[in-house]
């Protein structure tokens, strides 16, 4: 069976910050292609498949600095819409809503064309994107390289799992890091988390 291997995407200037971006498109920081370019070794050992991309400039970026084969373009592999949270950091947040938590209690409406998503939304959209790529896992032909964000990508970890997507709150995803989903004993499993080295 082939692996799944999360990329998330290089450092931004609101990623370093801590402020939630999901639909603005910002690039990465100088940092941020660094971080991208030093994935190229990890990258490079392992037979790739298929590779997958959200369509922001930061995911598309990271995949062709790390050296991955062009990616198709996935819409369902966008961020978790914010909403009402969008660029705003936890901490200010927490201000007007001590101890609101992403996965659990979601965010309110933003702007038109950006309602927000609750944790179980984003979860369907996770399940979605695992179902079309159970072919390819199943089919043992290469990994399976999704380019993406932490909070999205945490979720979809979290589903492949068999755990709820409230349950992506219990991992991190650092930028321009590597987690790879594998199996054991035929039953989905973490095989690498956060690496920047395997």
């Amino acid at each position: 069976m082939s692996e799944l291997l999360l990329v998330r995407h290089g450092e931004t200037e609101w990623s370093r910050n801590g402020r939630h971006t999901s639909w603005t498109d910002l690039p990465l920081t100088a940092n941020g292609e660094e971080q991208a370019r030093a994935l190229r070794p990890l990258l490079s050992d392992r037979k790739i498949g298929q590779v997958y991309a959200s369509p922001r400039v930061r995911a598309l970026r990271t995949a062709e600095l790390a050296g991955l084969p062009e990616p198709e373009i996935d819409p369902d592999l966008r961020e978790w819409d914010y909403g009402g949270y969008e660029g705003i950091a936890t901490a200010e947040i927490h201000r007007e809503r001590p101890g609101w938590y992403l996965f659990s209690d979601g965010v309110p409406a933003g702007p038109a064309g950006h309602p927000g998503e609750s944790p179980d939304e984003v979860g369907a959209r996770a399940d979605r994107v695992l179902a079309r790529l159970a072919p390819q896992l199943d089919a043992d032909d290469g990994d399976v390289v999704l380019v993406g964000h932490a909070h999205f990508s945490r979720v979809l970890a979290a589903r492949r799992l068999g755990l709820p997507a409230s349950a992506g709150g219990l991992f991190t995803f650092e930028t321009g890091a590597v987690c790879v989903l594998g199996t054991e004993h035929e039953r989905p499993a973490v095989v690498a988390w956060n690496a920047r080295s395997l």
